[in-house]
């Protein structure tokens, strides 16, 4: 297949908060898209103000797809984000319409449109052995066994430093080395990358506004509906930013006011890590927002060959 039968994708990246959601329901009002989720804590069910997942009102306005499709209880990840992904992206072009990924989860942004190495399958027993230990216990083992991968992994993400160990443990080769040899280079597609950004201020600013808002939408509330639907708050689902701060308030560990302000600060640090994630591919177009908006048009239409 040349480049040019290539089925074409839009990439909208960017930071948490940034504005990803109203840029591409201002795309779907010009252009025939539909929208692919990309976003690793929008998948799950129930999880709606927590996640800043785009409204009933605003799925209606564009065919949005990957939004609620999986219980807290259940894992997702990047391979099965790539499966289901794939065929959305399939599906949306058989129908004549573009797709567009919408996301802040690199990960699984690189494996839609660049594809996975073959890894091996999880270990119950390895995991099992790994979970008795402390973060900062795996963490330094990880820098041990393949420094490169220390260097891009989080020493708080518990689940890709023990996948990262679990790689080198089942292969003998670390998991850096295995992504050097695999390269990344299937490429299904022919893409239109855009990374939006923000002054940094900017963007704290507009994530503790949205932080205050989703606590007035009644985000206390819908935690306490998913513990009373019975998921357990040590799920991964349940851990995440806002969601664990939420729970620790419900059982009495953390006081109201301290709760919200952990949840601003991690969403502020989890922008941070994704602005530094983001800026290692120089194959995105960088927008910045406001000032450069006008530009996200001129680029689909170019794209696209629209006049």
């Amino acid at each position: 297949m040349s480049h040019n039968e290539k089925i074409k994708i839009i990439i909208i990246q960017g930071p948490t908060g940034v504005g990803k959601t109203a840029v591409t329901l201002a795309l779907a009002k010009k252009f025939p898209i539909e929208i692919i989720n990309a976003d690793s804590m929008q998948f799950y069910k129930y999880m709606d103000i927590g996640t800043s997942k785009p409204t009933s009102d605003e799925q209606a306005v564009v065919p949005h797809h990957l939004f609620s499709i999986v219980e807290p209880d259940k894992d997702f990840n990047a391979a099965r984000f790539m499966e289901k992904g794939r065929q959305a992206v399939e599906a949306i072009s058989a129908r004549g319409k573009t797709p567009v990924v919408a996301g802040g989860t690199g990960l699984y942004l690189k494996a839609l449109t660049r594809g996975l190495f073959p890894a091996p399958e999880v270990d119950t027993d390895l995991r099992r052995s790994f979970k008795k230990k402390s973060r900062e216990e795996l963490f330094k083992k990880l820098c041990e066994v393949d420094y490169d991968a220390s260097t891009r992994i989080n020493p708080n993400d518990a689940v890709r430093i023990i996948r990262a160990l679990e790689v080198f443990y089942l292969t003998g080769i670390p998991l850096s080395r295995h992504h050097k040899l695999h390269g990344f280079q299937d490429e299904p597609y022919s893409s239109l990358k855009i990374c939006l950004t923000r002054d940094r201020q900017n963007l704290y600013r507009r994530i503790e506004r949205r932080v205050d808002q989703m606590i007035a939408k009644g985000f206390l509330q819908e935690v306490q509906i998913l513990l009373d639907r019975g998921y357990a708050p040590q799920l991964k689902s349940m851990q995440a930013i806002g969601y664990k701060s939420m729970i620790q308030f419900i059982q009495g560990s953390m006081a109201w006011d301290r709760a919200v302000d952990q949840i601003k600060k991690e969403t502020r640090n989890l922008a941070k890590r994704q602005l530094t994630w983001f800026k290692q591919d120089k194959t995105f177009c960088r927008i910045e927002l406001p000032e450069q908006i006008g530009e996200i048009d001129t680029a689909v239409k170019k794209f696209l060959n629209i006049q």
